[in-house]
């Protein structure tokens, strides 16, 4: 046989091969998270999403690679209630969003309560398909310090529209957002997160359980990816709030953050 022919078969079994194993481990995973997705989350694992400051100490930002960006032009504060407001755009299917949310409502519980929230995973055939998340389109958020307004705009198969912005969302997504990219976090008009804070490898053929046993564990890729977002989006919401309640801005990690990271 010609050399070059044996090598352009073996290379084109070689793709095979790691193609079937690659859709098998898909298939493997979507058959394991599929029997809670779309479920509520029970108040026993929303308690295992509160970190103790005593984690986020440690952390710090971790591993976040990608920042909130400053609003650079003067903008009044975005508010909601008589409260500054956190305005968060996604979609089901997203990846990138799916990772976004671990952070947010992490932080978003060291200020207020979660109820309602669901179990999700973004598309099974998109990039890093099945990222196992949690899904706001029926949550509600109640807090004295911060208002977060969340819009779910696309179901995790595509197929549905699943909320829309009203019109003032809409000019504020665009305005801050031309291209349209999610996920979209608007933390007051004041600064932006346009794109994930960490890229959703680290939950690649992970569940939900596994994830949260790994949250406290400092030195886990978790930990560092999930909890430093969360530290991250804690100390941009602090700044929004004059720094209360102090039990949580108070905490060194959030000065550390203000302070050297945010500016």
């Amino acid at each position: 046989m010609n050399k070059r022919l044996y090598i352009a078969l073996a290379a084109a079994v070689i793709v095979i091969v790691v193609a079937l194993i690659v859709t098998n481990t898909t298939n493997a995973q979507q058959a394991q998270l599929d029997p809670l997705i779309g479920k509520p989350v029970p108040a026993s694992v929303m308690a295992k999403l509160s970190i103790p400051n005593s984690v986020s100490n440690k952390i710090g930002i971790g591993s976040v690679q990608y920042l909130p960006q400053k609003v650079t032009t003067k903008m009044p504060l975005l508010t909601n209630d008589s409260k500054p407001e956190v305005l968060y755009v996604g979609a089901e299917y997203c990846p990138y969003c799916a990772i976004t949310r671990w952070g947010m409502i992490i932080a978003l519980m060291r200020f207020g309560n979660f109820t309602n929230l669901h179990y999700m995973a973004s598309n099974s055939s998109d990039v890093f398909p099945n990222t196992p998340t949690f899904d706001f389109a029926n949550a509600t958020y109640t807090s004295p310090y911060v208002s977060f307004v969340s819009v779910e705009t696309t179901t995790r198969n595509r197929n549905v529209q699943l909320q829309s912005l009203t019109p003032s969302q809409n000019n504020i997504f665009t305005y801050f957002n031309p291209q349209g990219g999610i996920p979209f976090v608007n933390f007051g008009n004041q600064s932006l997160q346009l794109s994930a804070p960490v890229l959703p490898t680290v939950l690649q053929g992970k569940d939900w359980n596994w994830t949260i046993a790994n949250l406290t564990n400092t030195s886990s890729s978790t930990s560092q990816a999930l909890v430093g977002s969360a530290d991250v989006f804690t100390a941009e919401i602090c700044m929004l709030t004059n720094d209360t309640p102090q039990s949580v801005c108070g905490q060194p990690y959030v000065s550390n953050i203000e302070r050297n990271v945010l500016g």
